[in-house]
C-alpha cells in the first residue's frame, strides 16, 4: 500500500503523524506523494476558522488530483465537526482524536486485512523503521501528554482533545531510547498542555520530574541527543525548569504564549497570570541564558480590546526580550465563551493591528539574529545538508556537502549564514 500523511497545526499533531508514519512503515507501507497514494491520512487542526478552511481545501485538492485515493481524516477539526468532513469527496473514514491510536487497525479493517497481513511485500517480517528524514523532518517530535483542562475563553481545543492524559516517565524514557537508537539527534517534547504533565498519573509527578529524568538518563558532557521543550504556558514555566534547561541537555529555546499585555484582556481571556508575571519570567530567562530564543503568541482584536489596550500590547512587545512572535487575528470559534462576548472589533481594525504586530515581530527577530552574529552554536544539519538549525533556533545556510542529521558546531557569520567549524557527530562516533 502506498500512503501519504498531511499534517496541519501544532507540534502535537506533528508527533501524532510521526506515530502514524512509524506504524505504517513498520507494516510495509510505502510513503509517496498524495497524488500517488492509495490512502491519504489528513491530520487536521481547528484552532482558527482558517485552519478548518485549509483542511477542507486540501482534502478537495487531493480528491481532485488523485480520484482513486481513499482519504482518512483525523485531528481536531475532524473531532469537532465530523459531519463537515464526511461530506467531502473521497473521505472514507473520520477518526476522532481519542481513536488516533487505532488508526492502523481501522485502516486494516477498511482494506479487509487481518492482523497478520502487512501493507506491503518487502522482505522480512517487518517493514522499515522510522529514521531521520521521514515526513521531511530531521528532528523527532515526541508527545508525552495530551488533553487540556484549562478554560481559556477563546479556545476550542479542550473540547477536541479531552481531559489531560500523560505518558508514564518510564514509557517516555523508553521511547526516547528507541528514537535515539534510530538515529535521531534532536527530540522535541510536546503536549497539548505540556505544563500539566504528570498531574493525572498515580502517583502524581510534574514536568520538572520528567525533565530531570531525561537529563539524568540522556545528558552528560557530550549527549548524543538533545531536547527541545515545546510550548509551555507561562504559569507552568517555573524558575526550576528554566534553571534545569540552562544546564541540562536541553536547547536554550522557549515558547511561552503571552496572548496579550493588558491584564484586563488577559482576565477576559481567562489566562491565569499577569503581564507583570510574564515580563519577569522572560527577563529571568534572558538573564540566565543570554543566547536563548524566546518565542510567543499573541491575539489581536479580542472582543473588547480598546485602542489603548492594543497600544499597551505593542509597547510591551517592542521593548521585550522576545525573539519570535506569532500573531493570531481573533476570530470567533463557535462553542467558546468569547464568541458570545460584546465589543467585537471591526475586521479592518484587527487586520491593521495584526500588521503592526507582524512588523514588530520582524524587528525583534532581526535584533536577535544580529545579536548572535559572531557566536558559535551547536546545530543540526537539515534538508539536504546545506542548512542548519542551531540550538537557539536560528536557521542558517551553510556550505553544502554534509548529510542531513549531522550534529555540528557553527559560527554565525551573518543573520542568515553560518560556517561549520566541526562535526560533533564524528567526534562522538570516534569516542
Amino acid at each position: 500500500m502506498k500512503y501519504s500523511v498531511i499534517t496541519f497545526g501544532c507540534r502535537v499533531n506533528q508527533a501524532d503523524s510521526l506515530g502514524f508514519e512509524a506504524d505504517l512503515l513498520a507494516h510495509g507501507a510505502e510513503p509517496v506523494s498524495p497524488e500517488e497514494a492509495d490512502v491519504v491520512l489528513v491530520n487536521t487542526c481547528s484552532v482558527t476558522a482558517t485552519a478548518d478552511q485549509g483542511a477542507r481545501q486540501t482534502i478537495r485538492r487531493v480528491a481532485r488530483e488523485n480520484p482513486a485515493a481513499r482519504i482518512v481524516v483525523t485531528g481536531c477539526y475532524a473531532t469537532r465537526r465530523p459531519d463537515d468532513i464526511h461530506g467531502l469527496p473521497n473521505v472514507v473514514r473520520v477518526v476522532p482524536n481519542d481513536d488516533k491510536p487505532r488508526v492502523l487497525s481501522l485502516l486494516r479493517a477498511d482494506l479487509g486485512l487481518t492482523t497478520a497481513d502487512r501493507f506491503g511485500t518487502g522482505e522480512g517480517s517487518c517493514g522499515a523503521a522510522i529514521t531521520p528524514g521521514v515526513a521531511g523532518r530531521t528532528a523527532f517530535t515526541l508527545r508525552v501528554q495530551t488533553g487540556c483542562a484549562e478554560a481559556c475563553s477563546y479556545c476550542i481545543i479542550p473540547s477536541t482533545r479531552g481531559r489531560p492524559r500523560s505518558s508514564r516517565v518510564d514509557r517516555v524514557l523508553s521511547e526516547i531510547a528507541r528514537v535515539a537508537d534510530a538515529g535521531f539527534r534532536e527530540i522535541a517534547l510536546t503536549g497539548v498542555h505540556l505544563g500539566s504533565y504528570g498531574r493525572d498519573l498515580l502517583p502524581p509527578c510534574s514536568l520538572l520530574d520528567l525533565l530531570h529524568a531525561v537529563d539524568v538518563r540522556f545528558g552528560g558532557r557530550e549527549p548524543r541527543v538533545f531536547f527541545r521543550v515545546s510550548s509551555l504556558e507561562p504559569m507552568d514555566c517555573s524558575r526550576e525548569i528554566v534553571d534545569l534547561v540552562s544546564v541540562g541537555c536541553f536547547a536554550p529555546h522557549f515558547h511561552l504564549p503571552l496572548q496579550h499585555a493588558s491584564n484586563r484582556v488577559l482576565a477576559a481571556m481567562r489566562r491565569p497570570y499577569t503581564i507583570e508575571y510574564f515580563a519577569a519570567l522572560v527577563e529571568h530567562i534572558r538573564n540566565r541564558m543570554p543566547h536563548a530564543s524566546i518565542g510567543s503568541d499573541v491575539i489581536v482584536g479580542f472582543p473588547g480590546e480598546t485602542d489603548a489596550e492594543f497600544e499597551q500590547l505593542a509597547s510591551y512587545l517592542e521593548g521585550s526580550p522576545l525573539t519570535h512572535v506569532h500573531v493570531f487575528p481573533y476570530s470567533d470559534r463557535p462553542g467558546t465563551d468569547a464568541t458570545t462576548m460584546s465589543g467585537k472589533v471591526d475586521g479592518a481594525v484587527i487586520r491593521e493591528r495584526g500588521r503592526r504586530v507582524r512588523d514588530i515581530a520582524q524587528r525583534l527577530s532581526g535584533r536577535f539574529r544580529e545579536s548572535q552574529v559572531g557566536t558559535v552554536r551547536p546545530a543540526l544539519t537539515i534538508e539536504d545538508g546545506s542548512s542548519v538549525v542551531t540550538d537557539n533556533y536560528l536557521k542558517l545556510r551553510v556550505q553544502p556537502g554534509r548529510a542531513r542529521n549531522e550534529s555540528v558546531s557553527v559560527l554565525v557569520r551573518t543573520q542568515f549564514e553560518g560556517e561549520v567549524l566541526e562535526s560533533i557527530s564524528s567526534r562522538l562516533a570516534s569516542c
